[in-house]
């Protein structure tokens, strides 16, 4: 690429013509203050004014996160003049804030404040009314608080740009102006998904996760028998949250903290991972053998479900009818657990620490029940166990490796872990089908051509002399290519693996924020590589791990041979499988 020349602070430099002032300032050394850069590629218009600078001959500053270098620029960032604009600019975004920082879940990780302290903003410079504010809290997953929304327009690309949905936009104009829904309607009345890749990029607390913490802890008080299951993906970002470096997996600190925080089991959904694969490998066999409704699509992401149940409503009978896996041993702890431990299910109180915030509104379906029970009671995103563990005065870093409870449900395989990765759910699979096609394990044990963050991966693999044409989506952007295929009628494929996120779970919007400003000892590339540092966790612990097949569990074999009967039994259909419903937005 090009290069030019420039000169900042009157020291020459050589950068790639095509950045931006902000961008070519970052690679010479130096970090112009900003709220819209360097944040997963959503960056807004301009429109905040923080990152002005002066540029020798330009009229006027300029805003550095859209304007190009050219050949010869000079570029001024510490004059008098530049620092006293992008001052007044952090103080007018403050006076139209909810300065309730102290309440706020976002206080210590908010890019207002942090950009406020650089600046040497402070409250009160100017005084006025203020924007009418909004507090939507109706969904079980998502709060919306425009008080603190700072009209960055960050969430509202990063919806397009993951999803192509759109459901957050500019509501009103001039100073109503406001970040909403059409209509400025409850996320609960419009089509979002619940994703929460809005919350992800989110600068300040307008965005958050729906706590519920203080439910478990009612559950405590309440003498309920508290079980705690935890996603794979949370173990590749935990550490995150304790300055530890990105992509560390955390599992035995985690363990040993959940085990000090009081639970009475510590169990990992990998477990249920590898009972998912078991019926949704047989599902998918059964499929194909008796000329079912094919492709087959996975069902383990609750952000996929509700798109398809919006957006595909006549592609539902491609969907395999599992729950997911923390729903699925949701079920089973308050079944076959409970019966083996002579607890009334109704005593039972099941947490699952997820990456998501889909999950939240997943268990209260009225499918995720049986009885008038619910199989998941509460559920935590990985920021929300980090608040726990550090309310608790737990130092995370210090603490001793640990194992999950072992008994009934505390073995599983490093299929089950790499569910966390997109294309993971696939390669679990593939791993079984190819055992139950040939009677011998896939030499390999890996499956290579499902690996790698590409927006749709293909594969055709030959087992046996059945070949199964495979497909893998992240994100509903690049899901939607392949539903439309289906819906005209040109898909190919047998089995399809579509995640909401993209990247997968280990990208969640239950997981810790990455932002470079709160990252001071990770490389400059971190936005651009957290995803595969997250995920070579995951893809390490699987290989550290001697069973490598959902198939090969023994607890797996022992749960079927005790209590399900086989994969797909009328029993399993009970407690593991679930139906869905055309929702309104349905094409």
């Amino acid at each position: 690429m090009a290069k030019v020349n420039i000169k900042i602070e009157g020291i020459s430099y050589q950068v790639e013509e095509g950045l931006t002032i902000l961008e070519a300032a970052k690679k010479c050394g130096y970090e112009i203050p900003s709220l819209c850069a360097f944040n997963h590629g959503e960056c807004s218009n301009g429109s905040c004014r923080v990152c002005l600078v002066e540029v020798v001959g330009a009229r006027g500053l300029v805003a550095s996160c859209v304007y190009p270098v050219s050949e010869g620029m000079e570029i001024i960032i510490s004059s008098a003049k530049a620092s006293e604009a992008r001052r007044a600019s952090v103080e007018l975004l403050l006076s139209n804030h909810n300065q309730n920082c102290q309440q706020c879940d976002k206080n210590g990780q908010c890019e207002l404040l942090n950009v406020a302290y650089i600046t040497g903003a402070r409250e009160g410079r100017y005084q006025g009314e203020k924007t009418p504010v909004t507090v939507d809290e109706l969904t079980p997953s998502i709060v919306r608080d425009t008080s603190k929304c700072i009209l960055c327009g960050r969430c509202v690309a990063r919806c397009e740009n993951a999803h192509g949905l759109g459901i957050l936009g500019f509501e009103n104009r001039g100073f109503s102006t406001i970040v909403a829904p059409a209509e400025n309607r409850s996320m609960a009345n419009s089509p979002c998904i619940l994703c929460g890749q809005c919350v992800s990029v989110c600068p300040t607390g307008a965005l958050m996760e729906k706590s519920e913490i203080a439910k478990v802890d009612e559950a405590f008080k309440a003498g309920k028998h508290v079980v705690v299951q935890t996603a794979p993906a949370v173990r590749a970002a935990l550490g995150e949250e304790f300055g530890m470096p990105v992509g560390t997996a955390v599992t035995g600190k985690m363990v040993a903290a959940l085990k000090r925080l009081g639970f009475h089991k510590v169990y990992d959904t990998n477990f249920a991972a590898d009972l998912t694969i078991m019926e949704e490998g047989t599902e998918l066999l059964g499929r194909i053998k008796n000329g079912g409704t094919l492709p087959m699509i996975t069902s383990c992401s609750p952000g996929w479900i509700n798109y398809a149940e919006y957006n595909y409503g006549d592609l539902l009978p491609h969907l395999s009818s599992c729950k997911s896996p923390h729903q699925m041993q949701g079920a089973i702890i308050k079944s076959y657990y409970a019966e083996k431990n002579g607890i009334d299910p109704k005593d039972i109180f099941v947490v699952s620490i997820m990456p998501c915030t889909a999950k939240k509104d997943e268990k209260e379906r009225d499918q995720m029940q049986k009885d008038g029970i619910k199989d998941v009671d509460a559920v935590l995103t990985t920021r929300e166990l980090a608040r726990m563990i550090k309310r608790a005065g737990i130092l995370f870093t210090r603490l001793p490796d640990e194992e999950f409870d072992q008994d009934l449900m505390g073995d599983y395989t490093g299929a089950g872990v790499i569910f966390g990765v997109t294309g993971g759910v696939m390669e679990a699979a593939l791993r079984t089908v190819y055992y139950v096609l040939t009677g011998k394990e896939h030499e390999a044990i890996k499956f290579e051509a499902v690996r790698g963050f590409d927006g749709i991966k293909e594969a055709s693999i030959d087992i046996n002399g059945t070949v199964v044409n495979v497909a893998i989506a992240h994100g509903m952007k690049n899901a939607k290519v392949l539903l439309d295929e289906i819906r005209e009628g040109k898909s190919k494929y047998h089995f399809i693996e579509i995640m909401g996120c993209p990247g997968g779970c280990i990208a969640g919007g239950g997981q810790p924020i990455v932002r470079s400003c709160f990252l001071p000892n990770e490389d400059d590339d971190i936005l651009d590589t957290y995803k595969e540092k997250r995920a070579n966790a995951l893809y390490s612990e699987d290989e550290r791990l001697t069973l490598r097949q959902s198939h090969n569990n023994p607890q797996i074999k022992a749960l079927y041979d005790e209590y399900l009967g086989e994969p797909n039994s009328h029993k399993a259909h009970e407690l593991l499988h679930t139906t869905y419903s055309p929702r309104k937005g349905f094409n």
